[in-house]
């Protein structure tokens, strides 16, 4: 089976949901694990929309604190629960994580599945999870935030010239190749010794609220897709984007552009933007693979040489 991340990007807005659009948040699925993202008011509705299921959701993730981005949480964590889940759910946030989930637990004190709280204490942290890691990275809005990357490492391949120049039994091979160091009567025989250089991965870089950083720049480097708050698509509200600490779609872009990835969804529209893809050609003349991103976006990234 071809491994695939799946990324949908249920709702574009930005601090509160409206008819034709919920509230940002971005769910992921790899080998069977399933991350979202924020969880601000409506994502379950967003989600069901999609024909997505809150059920094997493994991994959930907060950018900051703000209503938008986590006010739905109690009534997602009831509906996980209506739908039998059982089995554990990791919790990664901000310092407080524990604290503000508990708060808004009281509407929803009784459930079927543990939580386990992992709260974010470096500018920069990396969590590793089965055939994948999570990686936070401090940004800059008016409380404490951070931006996500989702990376899958890829090995390099199985080198068949060098394994039969150490005369290795086959029998070993596949262990060599999982990344099984051998202690064997002819020596000690490690993975790096029949693998080739690592092979480049997946990278879904992710970042909401917050003014134009050095560190979104260097996290969002080479990403595959990079998904980017545009508050405002209007060249004259800069001022008050500086003023808020959000991004304006042209500091996006031009973000996207240093950072040379190979595409960006923008998204965390403000309400007051109602047609954001009037804005599109000025934006793209910025960085051309610029994306007006719509509710319910999705993509299958697969590695390269397994592109169709």
């Amino acid at each position: 089976m071809i491994p695939i991340l799946d990324i949908c990007l249920l709702g574009t807005g930005g601090m509160m949901p409206l008819p034709y659009r919920w509230l940002t948040s971005l769910m992921a699925r790899y080998n069977g694990t399933s991350i979202l993202i924020d969880c601000g008011e409506g994502t379950q509705i967003a989600m069901k929309e999609k024909g997505w299921s809150p059920k094997p959701i493994d991994i959930m993730c907060f950018t900051h604190y703000h209503a938008d981005h986590i006010s739905g949480l109690p009534g997602m964590l009831l509906t996980m629960g209506n739908a039998e889940k059982t089995t554990p759910l990791v919790m990664i946030g901000p310092k407080g994580l524990s604290r503000v989930v508990n708060a808004l637990r009281v509407v929803a004190p009784e459930l079927p599945f543990e939580i386990e709280y992992v709260e974010i204490t470096e500018p920069e942290q990396s969590f590793a999870f089965d055939g994948f890691r999570i990686e936070t990275f401090r940004v800059n809005h008016n409380v404490l935030c951070y931006g996500y990357n989702i990376i899958v490492d890829r090995k390099g391949k199985f080198q068949l010239d060098k394994a039969m120049a150490l005369g290795l039994d086959r029998k070993y091979w596949n262990r060599l190749q999982k990344g099984e160091t051998l202690e064997l009567e002819t020596g000690t025989y490690t993975p790096q010794m029949v693998m080739g250089a690592p092979r480049k991965g997946l990278k879904v870089t992710y970042c909401t609220d917050s003014r134009p950083t050095e560190s979104i720049i260097k996290n969002a480097k080479n990403a595959d897709l990079f998904i980017c708050e545009g508050m405002y698509g209007e060249p004259d509200k800069k001022e008050k984007a500086k003023e808020y600490k959000h991004k304006t779609f042209y500091e996006a872009a031009a973000m996207a552009k240093e950072a040379d990835v190979t595409k960006m969804w923008l998204t965390h529209y403000s309400p007051s933007l109602t047609r954001p893809e009037e804005y599109k050609r000025e934006v793209q003349a910025v960085f051309s693979k610029t994306y007006i991103a719509k509710d319910g976006w999705s993509e299958e990234l697969l590695f390269e040489d397994e592109e169709g």
